[in-house]
């Protein structure tokens, strides 16, 4: 994936000074921070020529500036928020923007005049193969992810059944009409021709979503429904109600121009930028033929949504490109989609509950243990699921963890939530399965990123805990390597088979490998004493040729000639580095072609994935990830930065207190997971 272009100025001398006459610019400082990384220093005063004026778009409050810009021949510049803003509107919730939209020329939906993005699209090639695949795979994401400006919906929600006409209302009186040359009667001559040229049809009017919220009006009313025309208030994912239209009617909507991508070709009333190049049938065209350039789908988009915006990464506080604009916002509308109702919780030990919170309870607070009717879902932790409401989702620590053991009490960085089963019990199918057989087959872009995420992982170490350590000068020959395990572990008991203890796995190594120098690494937890399962030298004596207590996991792992092992992560981990890995259990990573399988592995597991499929299924489609330092939910690519080398909390005094109690009381073991 590419990473942030070099856009900001090298030092103060190149910025240029910005001034401003709105009250809203003081208040929203993540407007500020994105102008002052693309270079603008905004502040408040009085210009001077040489000086720039900033104002938002055409509001109301706009007059200000425009009106010092000209006393003054200070320069003008109009800011919006790009395509891509939020998950609610600003309007309700007061969510910061992902990126901004910096015009020196005009404002991209004021047809009397050219702006920067205009002339983007009249002059610029647009013809540069990377670019053009680019801008390919950033529509395909953002329709699998269901991705637009504003994200409060639920894909989940049904759509009308397919085959009406789409007709798009926007709020009253926005300037993207007014300056787009219509009123309310251009959105009355919409809805007749959308009648019209449709005998017959279902007429579906889709609500804007401020209208559906009550923040601000829209042009049609309920009087406008009746006979075959009716309201959709309802928040549906727009890229699945444009997959049921026939036809698409727009005065000058952003759900327009996602139209275009969805393959329609919208009857548009008003002068949006994206009318006139080719892609629209345009009602009422510009006078001026200053759009007569004919432009692709990917020509359009790479103009408007990677080009012309200023997208920043709240994670890495940087300018940065579209492609980890979706990932944030991706991650942020999962967060919203699965939470909103609120959860209710089962099976959670004390310590665990406030990073539930943290995780879950971003939009309603987590309720542990009582269900009141009020339409929460349910989860479970998926060890503790007997005796859990039918249809609770099991929820489960990520395969990249944390900073330290979780048995320790670290709290985790990722979860992950499972509707069908888990992943470690090979007995039920789980969403896991569904999402690596999904994967593959991959598009370059998917390919890309799940190959850049495996580089990033082995390049800095990442494994599950991350607890660093020393890896000892290790003998020449063939160096098999043999994880323990926590012996009773859920992951033992649902899928390790018929070799379930860590004598049993040495012994099955040994076997097959009576000349290779077998190294024993065991579990974490039980080197820590917080768990059963540990070996004493009797056990090991004749079948490993060296015990590796406390050594680094992902230094062996760069050492090594292959692993053997029941269930453990560490065979995943493995695999990420190229290594051969022998499985005698049905670990999630078995049965699709890339291990050596021993165990009995569920035959339902008959895709054939590459390891890109199986890394993009297992670290970005199936879990779930919390920045500890914004307080977000993250894209992987931030969680693995910042095991790496960015800053974590630390685990407070109470918790290190219960971590070294717990280990008092290792033989009591349940107590503790």
């Amino acid at each position: 994936m590419p990473g942030p272009r070099a856009r900001n100025p090298a030092g103060a001398e190149g910025r240029r000074r910005v001034f401003y006459f709105n009250g809203g610019f003081l208040r929203q400082r993540r407007l500020r921070r994105i102008m002052a990384l693309a270079g603008y220093d905004m502040r408040l005063g009085w210009p001077g020529a040489d000086d720039l004026v900033a104002v938002w778009g055409h509001s109301p409050y706009a007059h200000r500036g425009e009106a010092a810009a000209a006393r003054t021949g200070a320069g003008l510049i109009r800011l919006e928020d790009a395509w891509l803003r939020s998950v609610h509107p600003a309007r309700q919730s007061g969510e910061p923007p992902l990126g901004l939209l910096i015009d020196a020329d005009g404002a991209h939906y004021d047809a009397s005049h050219p702006s920067d993005l205009e002339r983007l699209l009249a002059t610029h090639p647009l013809d540069d193969t990377a670019l053009m695949n680019r801008s390919r795979a950033a529509i395909a994401r953002l329709q699998e992810a269901h991705l637009s400006k504003y994200n409060a919906h639920d894909p989940a929600l049904p759509c009308p059944d397919p085959g009406y006409v789409l007709v798009i209302d926007q709020t009253r009186d926005d300037a993207a009409v007014r300056l787009g040359g219509a009123d309310a009667n251009t959105f009355r001559e919409m809805l007749y021709y959308a009648q019209e040229e449709n005998p017959g049809a279902r007429i579906v009017i889709k609500t804007h979503p401020e209208t559906a919220q009550g923040c601000r009006a829209g042009y049609f009313r309920a009087e406008n429904a009746g006979g075959r025309i009716t309201f959709l208030p309802d928040p549906v994912s727009p890229w699945a109600l444009l997959e049921g239209a026939i036809g698409v009617y727009t005065v000058s909507s952003q759900l327009g121009f996602e139209a275009i991508f969805a393959g329609h070709r919208p009857r548009v009333f008003g002068r949006p930028f994206y009318a006139g190049w080719g892609l629209t049938e345009d009602r009422h065209p510009l006078a001026m033929p200053r759009r007569g350039r004919t432009l692709s789908r990917a020509q359009i988009f790479a103009a408007a949504m990677i080009l012309y915006p200023k997208w920043y990464d709240p994670f890495r506080d940087t300018l940065c490109e579209i492609e980890q604009v979706i990932d944030t916002l991706e991650a942020a509308a999962r967060t919203w989609r699965e939470d909103h109702r609120g959860w209710c919780a089962h099976g959670m030990r004390l310590w665990k509950r406030g990073a539930l919170q943290q995780v879950f309870g971003r939009y309603r607070p987590v309720r542990f243990g009582r269900d009141e009717g009020d339409g929460r879902r349910h989860m479970v932790w998926a060890g503790k699921a007997e005796g859990a409401p039918e249809g609770a989702v099991r929820v489960e620590d990520g395969f990249l963890r944390s900073r330290g053991l979780g048995a320790q009490l670290v709290p985790p960085l990722s979860l992950v939530c499972d509707t069908r089963g888990i992943y470690y019990d090979p007995g039920q199918p789980s969403d896991l399965e569904d999402w690596i057989a999904r994967r593959a087959r991959m598009r370059p872009d998917q390919t890309r990123r799940a190959e850049a995420l495996i580089a990033a992982i082995c390049g800095q170490g990442t494994t599950k805990y991350n607890l660093g350590g020393t890896a000892p000068e290790l003998p020449e020959g063939q160096l098999i390597l043999v994880p323990g395990q926590v012996e009773d572990d859920a992951s033992i008991r649902a899928g390790a088979g018929d070799i379930c203890t860590n004598l049993a796995l040495l012994r099955a190594a040994r076997a097959a490998h009576p000349d290779a120098v077998i190294l024993y690494k065991p579990h974490p937890d039980v080197e820590a004493g917080l768990r059963p399962g540990a070996l004493g030298q009797r056990d090991t004596s004749d079948l490993a040729d060296l015990v590796l207590p406390e050594a680094d996991t992902a230094q062996l792992l760069a050492k090594v000639n292959g692993v053997w092992t029941m269930t453990s992560l560490l065979g995943f981990e493995a695999l990420l580095r190229g290594l051969p890995v022998t499985t005698t259990g049905a670990p999630f990573y078995a049965g699709w072609g890339l291990t050596t399988d021993l165990g009995r592995v569920p035959a339902r597991r008959s895709a054939r994935p590459t390891l890109a499929g199986l890394v993009h299924a297992a670290l970005i489609d199936y879990p779930r990830y919390h920045d500890p330092i914004t307080g977000l939910p993250c894209p992987v690519e931030v969680i693995v930065g910042r095991l790496g080398s960015g800053p974590l909390p630390r685990r407070g005094a109470s918790n290190r207190a219960l971590s070294k109690l717990q280990g008092l009381f290792a033989s009591r073991a349940a107590l503790w997971r």
